[in-house]
């Protein structure tokens, strides 16, 4: 398996799928493994990366770097590692803050970036309640909405446990292909990691906002229909922070998109990095 060293002696693994020009992939979760993540390797050769303390990466010494912020630097050092002078990157969920983190420091190292169903933390827009509840009602015609929106309303809103029985929300189809990629989430989470990714001091929105407006590579902002986090009209504003930006909504999709329509995702995406 490749792996390579962090700035701070920290090794990281990455895995190799497909082949032709290397793709850099960004996981979300955030800090889940990059074995969730699916599609396009019929057309690129994807560079899947294991942030630290996930997969196959080795646990840093320091926790704290765990923090969004702190992964930029892993980030370059596997675009070093590599030999690339500039890199085609597509990031999904929680990983769109870390790429858009990475666009703003390093936008001289990045050819195209797609950003995939991405939670824009990192510009100070999360998704709220009311955007999930809104696409959670969407839902309303399926055989598992009764039990589910009731628990996915008390999460939300503070006043119920995380309840497995609205994980259907997350996905544009709830198949058996969804249940087995649901059912793998805890075991490929580092739950501290992920407390700590967006801790305070992560994000300053306003100085990302300003940086990310002169970034001159192509961005694509691909949102999912049925998603509420973010929604497409979250999505958008994402897309508006960029000076050459594609906006597209898959439809149907949820917050992973590649399994609800394969053919569509990786026909769309595929042609943004072409």
């Amino acid at each position: 398996m490749p792996m390579f060293r962090a700035p701070d002696g920290t090794r990281l693994a990455f895995h190799l799928r497909g082949g032709g020009e290397p793709l850099v992939v960004l996981p979300g979760g955030p800090m889940r493994a990059s074995a969730y993540l699916g599609g396009l390797d019929a057309h690129r050769q994807l560079v899947l990366l294991d942030l630290r303390g996930t997969g196959e990466s080795g646990t840093p010494a320091d926790p704290a770097t765990y923090r969004c912020d702190r992964l930029v630097d892993d980030v370059e050092a596997l675009r070093r590692h590599l030999g690339l002078e500039r890199m085609d990157v597509i990031a999904h969920s929680a990983g769109g803050s870390l790429a858009m983190l990475y666009a703003a420091r390093y936008p001289r190292r990045l050819e195209r970036l797609a950003l995939v169903t991405a939670t824009p933390w990192a510009l100070g827009r999360p998704a709220t309640a009311e955007d999930r509840l809104a696409a959670a009602r969407l839902r309303s015609f399926e055989p598992w909405f009764a039990d589910a929106f009731p628990a996915f309303e008390a999460w939300l809103d503070g006043t119920g446990d995380f309840d497995p029985v609205f994980l259907p929300f997350f996905y544009g189809r709830w198949d058996d292909t969804a249940r087995a990629h649901a059912d793998r989430e805890e075991a490929e989470t580092n739950d501290a990691a992920a407390d700590a990714y967006g801790a305070e001091g992560a994000y300053d929105p306003e100085a990302t906002r300003s940086a990310l407006a002169r970034v001159t590579a192509p961005v694509l902002v691909l949102a999912g229909g049925a998603d509420g986090g973010p929604n497409p009209a979250l999505a958008r504003r994402v897309a508006d922070v960029f000076p050459k930006a594609e906006f597209v909504v898959q439809p149907g999709a949820g917050h992973y998109p590649w399994l609800d329509d394969p053919q569509w995702f990786t026909h769309r995406v595929s042609a943004f990095f072409a």
